[in-house]
């Protein structure tokens, strides 16, 4: 039986160890996908794999827990255990990962006023009842029962936002009462102030460090904190950061190999640590997350490639062999090998069969909820994805005031089935005139809302901003109006196949275009967007992400596990009124110049 300990150092069967590890989130790819990935994080030369748990995919829905297929996270461990890796797990309620909501399921916002990373009852309340499921079924692997769970986290980077000790010692109070007895830890920046604010160094939390560069200062800062309280254990970074996540429209983040292999280096010569990331993966469906600059809200990119040692899809890069090189010369002894490589192919170009409007077809895709003021998202549906608004305004026959008050992220508001405008978060509740037909006494008001991801870091936690949607209203003149008919869009696969692509088609609106590619293979491949104007893709029912003219990146990476041979259902929601007439698939990630 394995057994792992903390003392001056990490101890691995009564013997020292220095933990190697690289960063795999098991959700953000298909579990085909593990065992290559796992496989080469081995091969790198490193003896332990950590991965974080969201709790927004595996309660989607209050009490309806999931963990089959992409969220079986067992199975995601005995892979794991199968190569002979050790396991550190990060089951927190907040995990931050550039994650929709840093993790939170989006229904904690219909149950106002709650606060969030605190000990507000009703959170503990919903964190408990999560960890109840959650904890037994990873407690079984932890190395204490047998298996190669070494250490898993309370909380992550919590001095970044508070510092309620209280909070964490509730959270780490229910862990252990669930099962786990494993080394707990926290992980926060490498200065006095959040280290002070985030751990619990007194109570015998291991404290490691979060950075990517200037390993010698960092490791001081951790080892000089931890001698203030009396501890002598040992260094680690548990996200030392090879790279960096995108945001729609900025420059995509390199950063270069060797320099990058000399940091870690000096960081394995000084203690251990863990590669953030080490695979990225992919923001499948509605996922990504968002960061805030300046308090706007600068929602991330589908691909979370992040400039890894192994690219979104899988395939080694400069970097995984500069590391590779580096850990033998600090490491002589680890097992090395030459990583898996990736095929992938193009599959075709393929011709449009039907298209049709979204204000057409609504009505088969989702309920209409009717109700004198606006609902939110999070009200109406899962709040995630879209919501249609529609609204009959009386027309008064000249320039009529308008405005939607309180409302996120992105709007679209139609006008008589006219595109009009769009407004941003930072643009909602300006002033706009609009006004009517003559030959009609009603203005006929569509408002697609599209929640372009909520914050994963930082002070907007406990934000209204967080709920999706409109808040408060729409104002015609100088008074709100009621009378609201609207449609929750989560783009799920029963919402999909309940288009019907026999009704009118209308490109300038936002618009749904079915391809049947047929298939004699399939392999890993990528969708080229380069032509499309915003919007996602939905491949045989699974929502393979966002796409955006705006910025460099104008792919979308589909798995072989995706497709089928035969025929394929591929449909795009075009919102931008870009008309589009054919699927082209791609060997090669295509990037824009602009």
């Amino acid at each position: 039986m394995t057994t792992f300990e903390v003392k001056e150092e990490f101890y691995l069967n009564e013997k020292p160890v220095k933990l190697i590890s690289g960063a795999i989130h098991y959700f953000r790819m298909t579990p085909a996908q593990w065992e290559d990935s796992l496989y080469n994080l081995k091969a790198l030369g490193a003896n332990t794999v950590e991965t974080y748990i969201p709790w927004n995919l595996h309660e989607p829905v209050e009490g309806e827990f999931h963990f089959e297929e992409s969220n079986d996270i067992e199975a995601f461990i005995k892979v794991a255990e199968k190569l002979g890796l050790l396991v550190i797990l990060r089951p927190t309620a907040y995990i931050c990962a550039e994650w929709e909501f840093g993790g939170f399921p989006a229904w904690l916002l219909r149950e106002s006023g709650m606060r969030f990373r605190s000990t507000d009852p009703r959170f503990m309340e919903k964190v408990r009842n999560y960890f109840s499921v959650l904890i037994p079924k990873i407690a079984k692997y932890q190395v204490t029962n047998g298996g190669l769970v070494i250490m898993m986290q309370i909380e992550n980077e919590y001095g970044s936002y508070g510092m309620d000790k209280e909070y964490l010692r509730q959270t780490r109070d229910i862990m252990k009462e669930f099962g786990v007895d494993v080394p707990m830890f926290t992980s926060d920046g490498a200065w006095e102030e959040v280290l002070d604010a985030g751990t619990l160094i007194d109570e015998d939390i291991l404290v490691t460090g979060n950075f990517g560069s200037h390993s010698k200062q960092n490791a001081k800062n951790l080892q000089n904190f931890m001698a203030r309280h009396g501890k002598k254990w040992p260094i680690m970074c548990m996200e030392y950061w090879d790279g960096w996540f995108n945001r729609w429209g900025e420059e995509i983040v390199r950063r270069d190999a060797e320099d990058l292999a000399q940091e870690i280096k000096v960081m394995l010569e000084i203690g251990s640590l863990n590669l953030y990331m080490f695979h990225g993966g992919t923001n499948f469906g509605f996922y990504n997350g968002c960061s805030v600059r300046d308090n706007i809200d600068l929602p991330q990119v589908t691909s979370y490639d992040y400039d890894a040692l192994l690219t979104e899809w899988g395939e080694p890069t400069e970097k995984y062999y500069a590391v590779q090189r580096v850990i033998k010369e600090v490491c002589p002894e680890v097992w090395q090998a030459e990583p898996r490589k990736k095929l992938l192919k193009n599959l075709g170009t393929y011709p449009l069969k039907a298209s049709v409007s979204l204000f057409n077809t609504v009505d088969t895709m989702a309920k209409a909820q009717i109700t004198d003021y606006p609902l939110t998202m999070e009200q109406a549906g899962t709040g995630y994805g879209y919501m249609l608004y529609s609204i009959n305004l009386k027309n008064y026959h000249h320039e009529n005031k308008f405005k939607i008050i309180e409302a996120s992220d992105r709007a679209q508001i139609y006008t008589d089935g006219e595109f009009l405008v769009t407004q941003y978060q930072t643009e909602i509740s300006e002033e706009l005139e609009i006004h009517g037909k003559e030959e009609k006494e009603e203005i006929a008001v569509e408002v697609l809302i599209e929640n372009m991801g909520r914050v994963n870091y930082g002070y907007k936690f406990n934000s209204p901003t967080q709920s999706k949607g409109i808040r408060q209203g729409i104002m015609q003149d100088i008074h709100f109006h009621q009378g609201y008919t609207q449609y929750a869009l989560d783009m799920s696969g029963e919402q999909i196949a309940a288009i019907d692509f026999t009704r009118q088609e209308n490109a300038a609106q936002p618009s749904f275009y079915e391809f049947q590619p047929e298939l004699a293979e399939v392999a890993d491949t990528f969708i080229d967007c380069s032509a499309f104007g915003k919007g996602v893709v939905i491949v045989n029912g699974v929502n393979l992400g966002r796409y955006w003219q705006r910025g460099h990146i104008q792919y979308l990476y589909c798995p072989k596990e995706f497709l089928t041979v035969g025929k394929n259902e591929v449909v795009v929601f075009e919102t931008e009124g870009v008309a589009i007439e054919k699927l082209n698939f791609s060997a090669t990630p295509i990037y824009s110049e602009k």
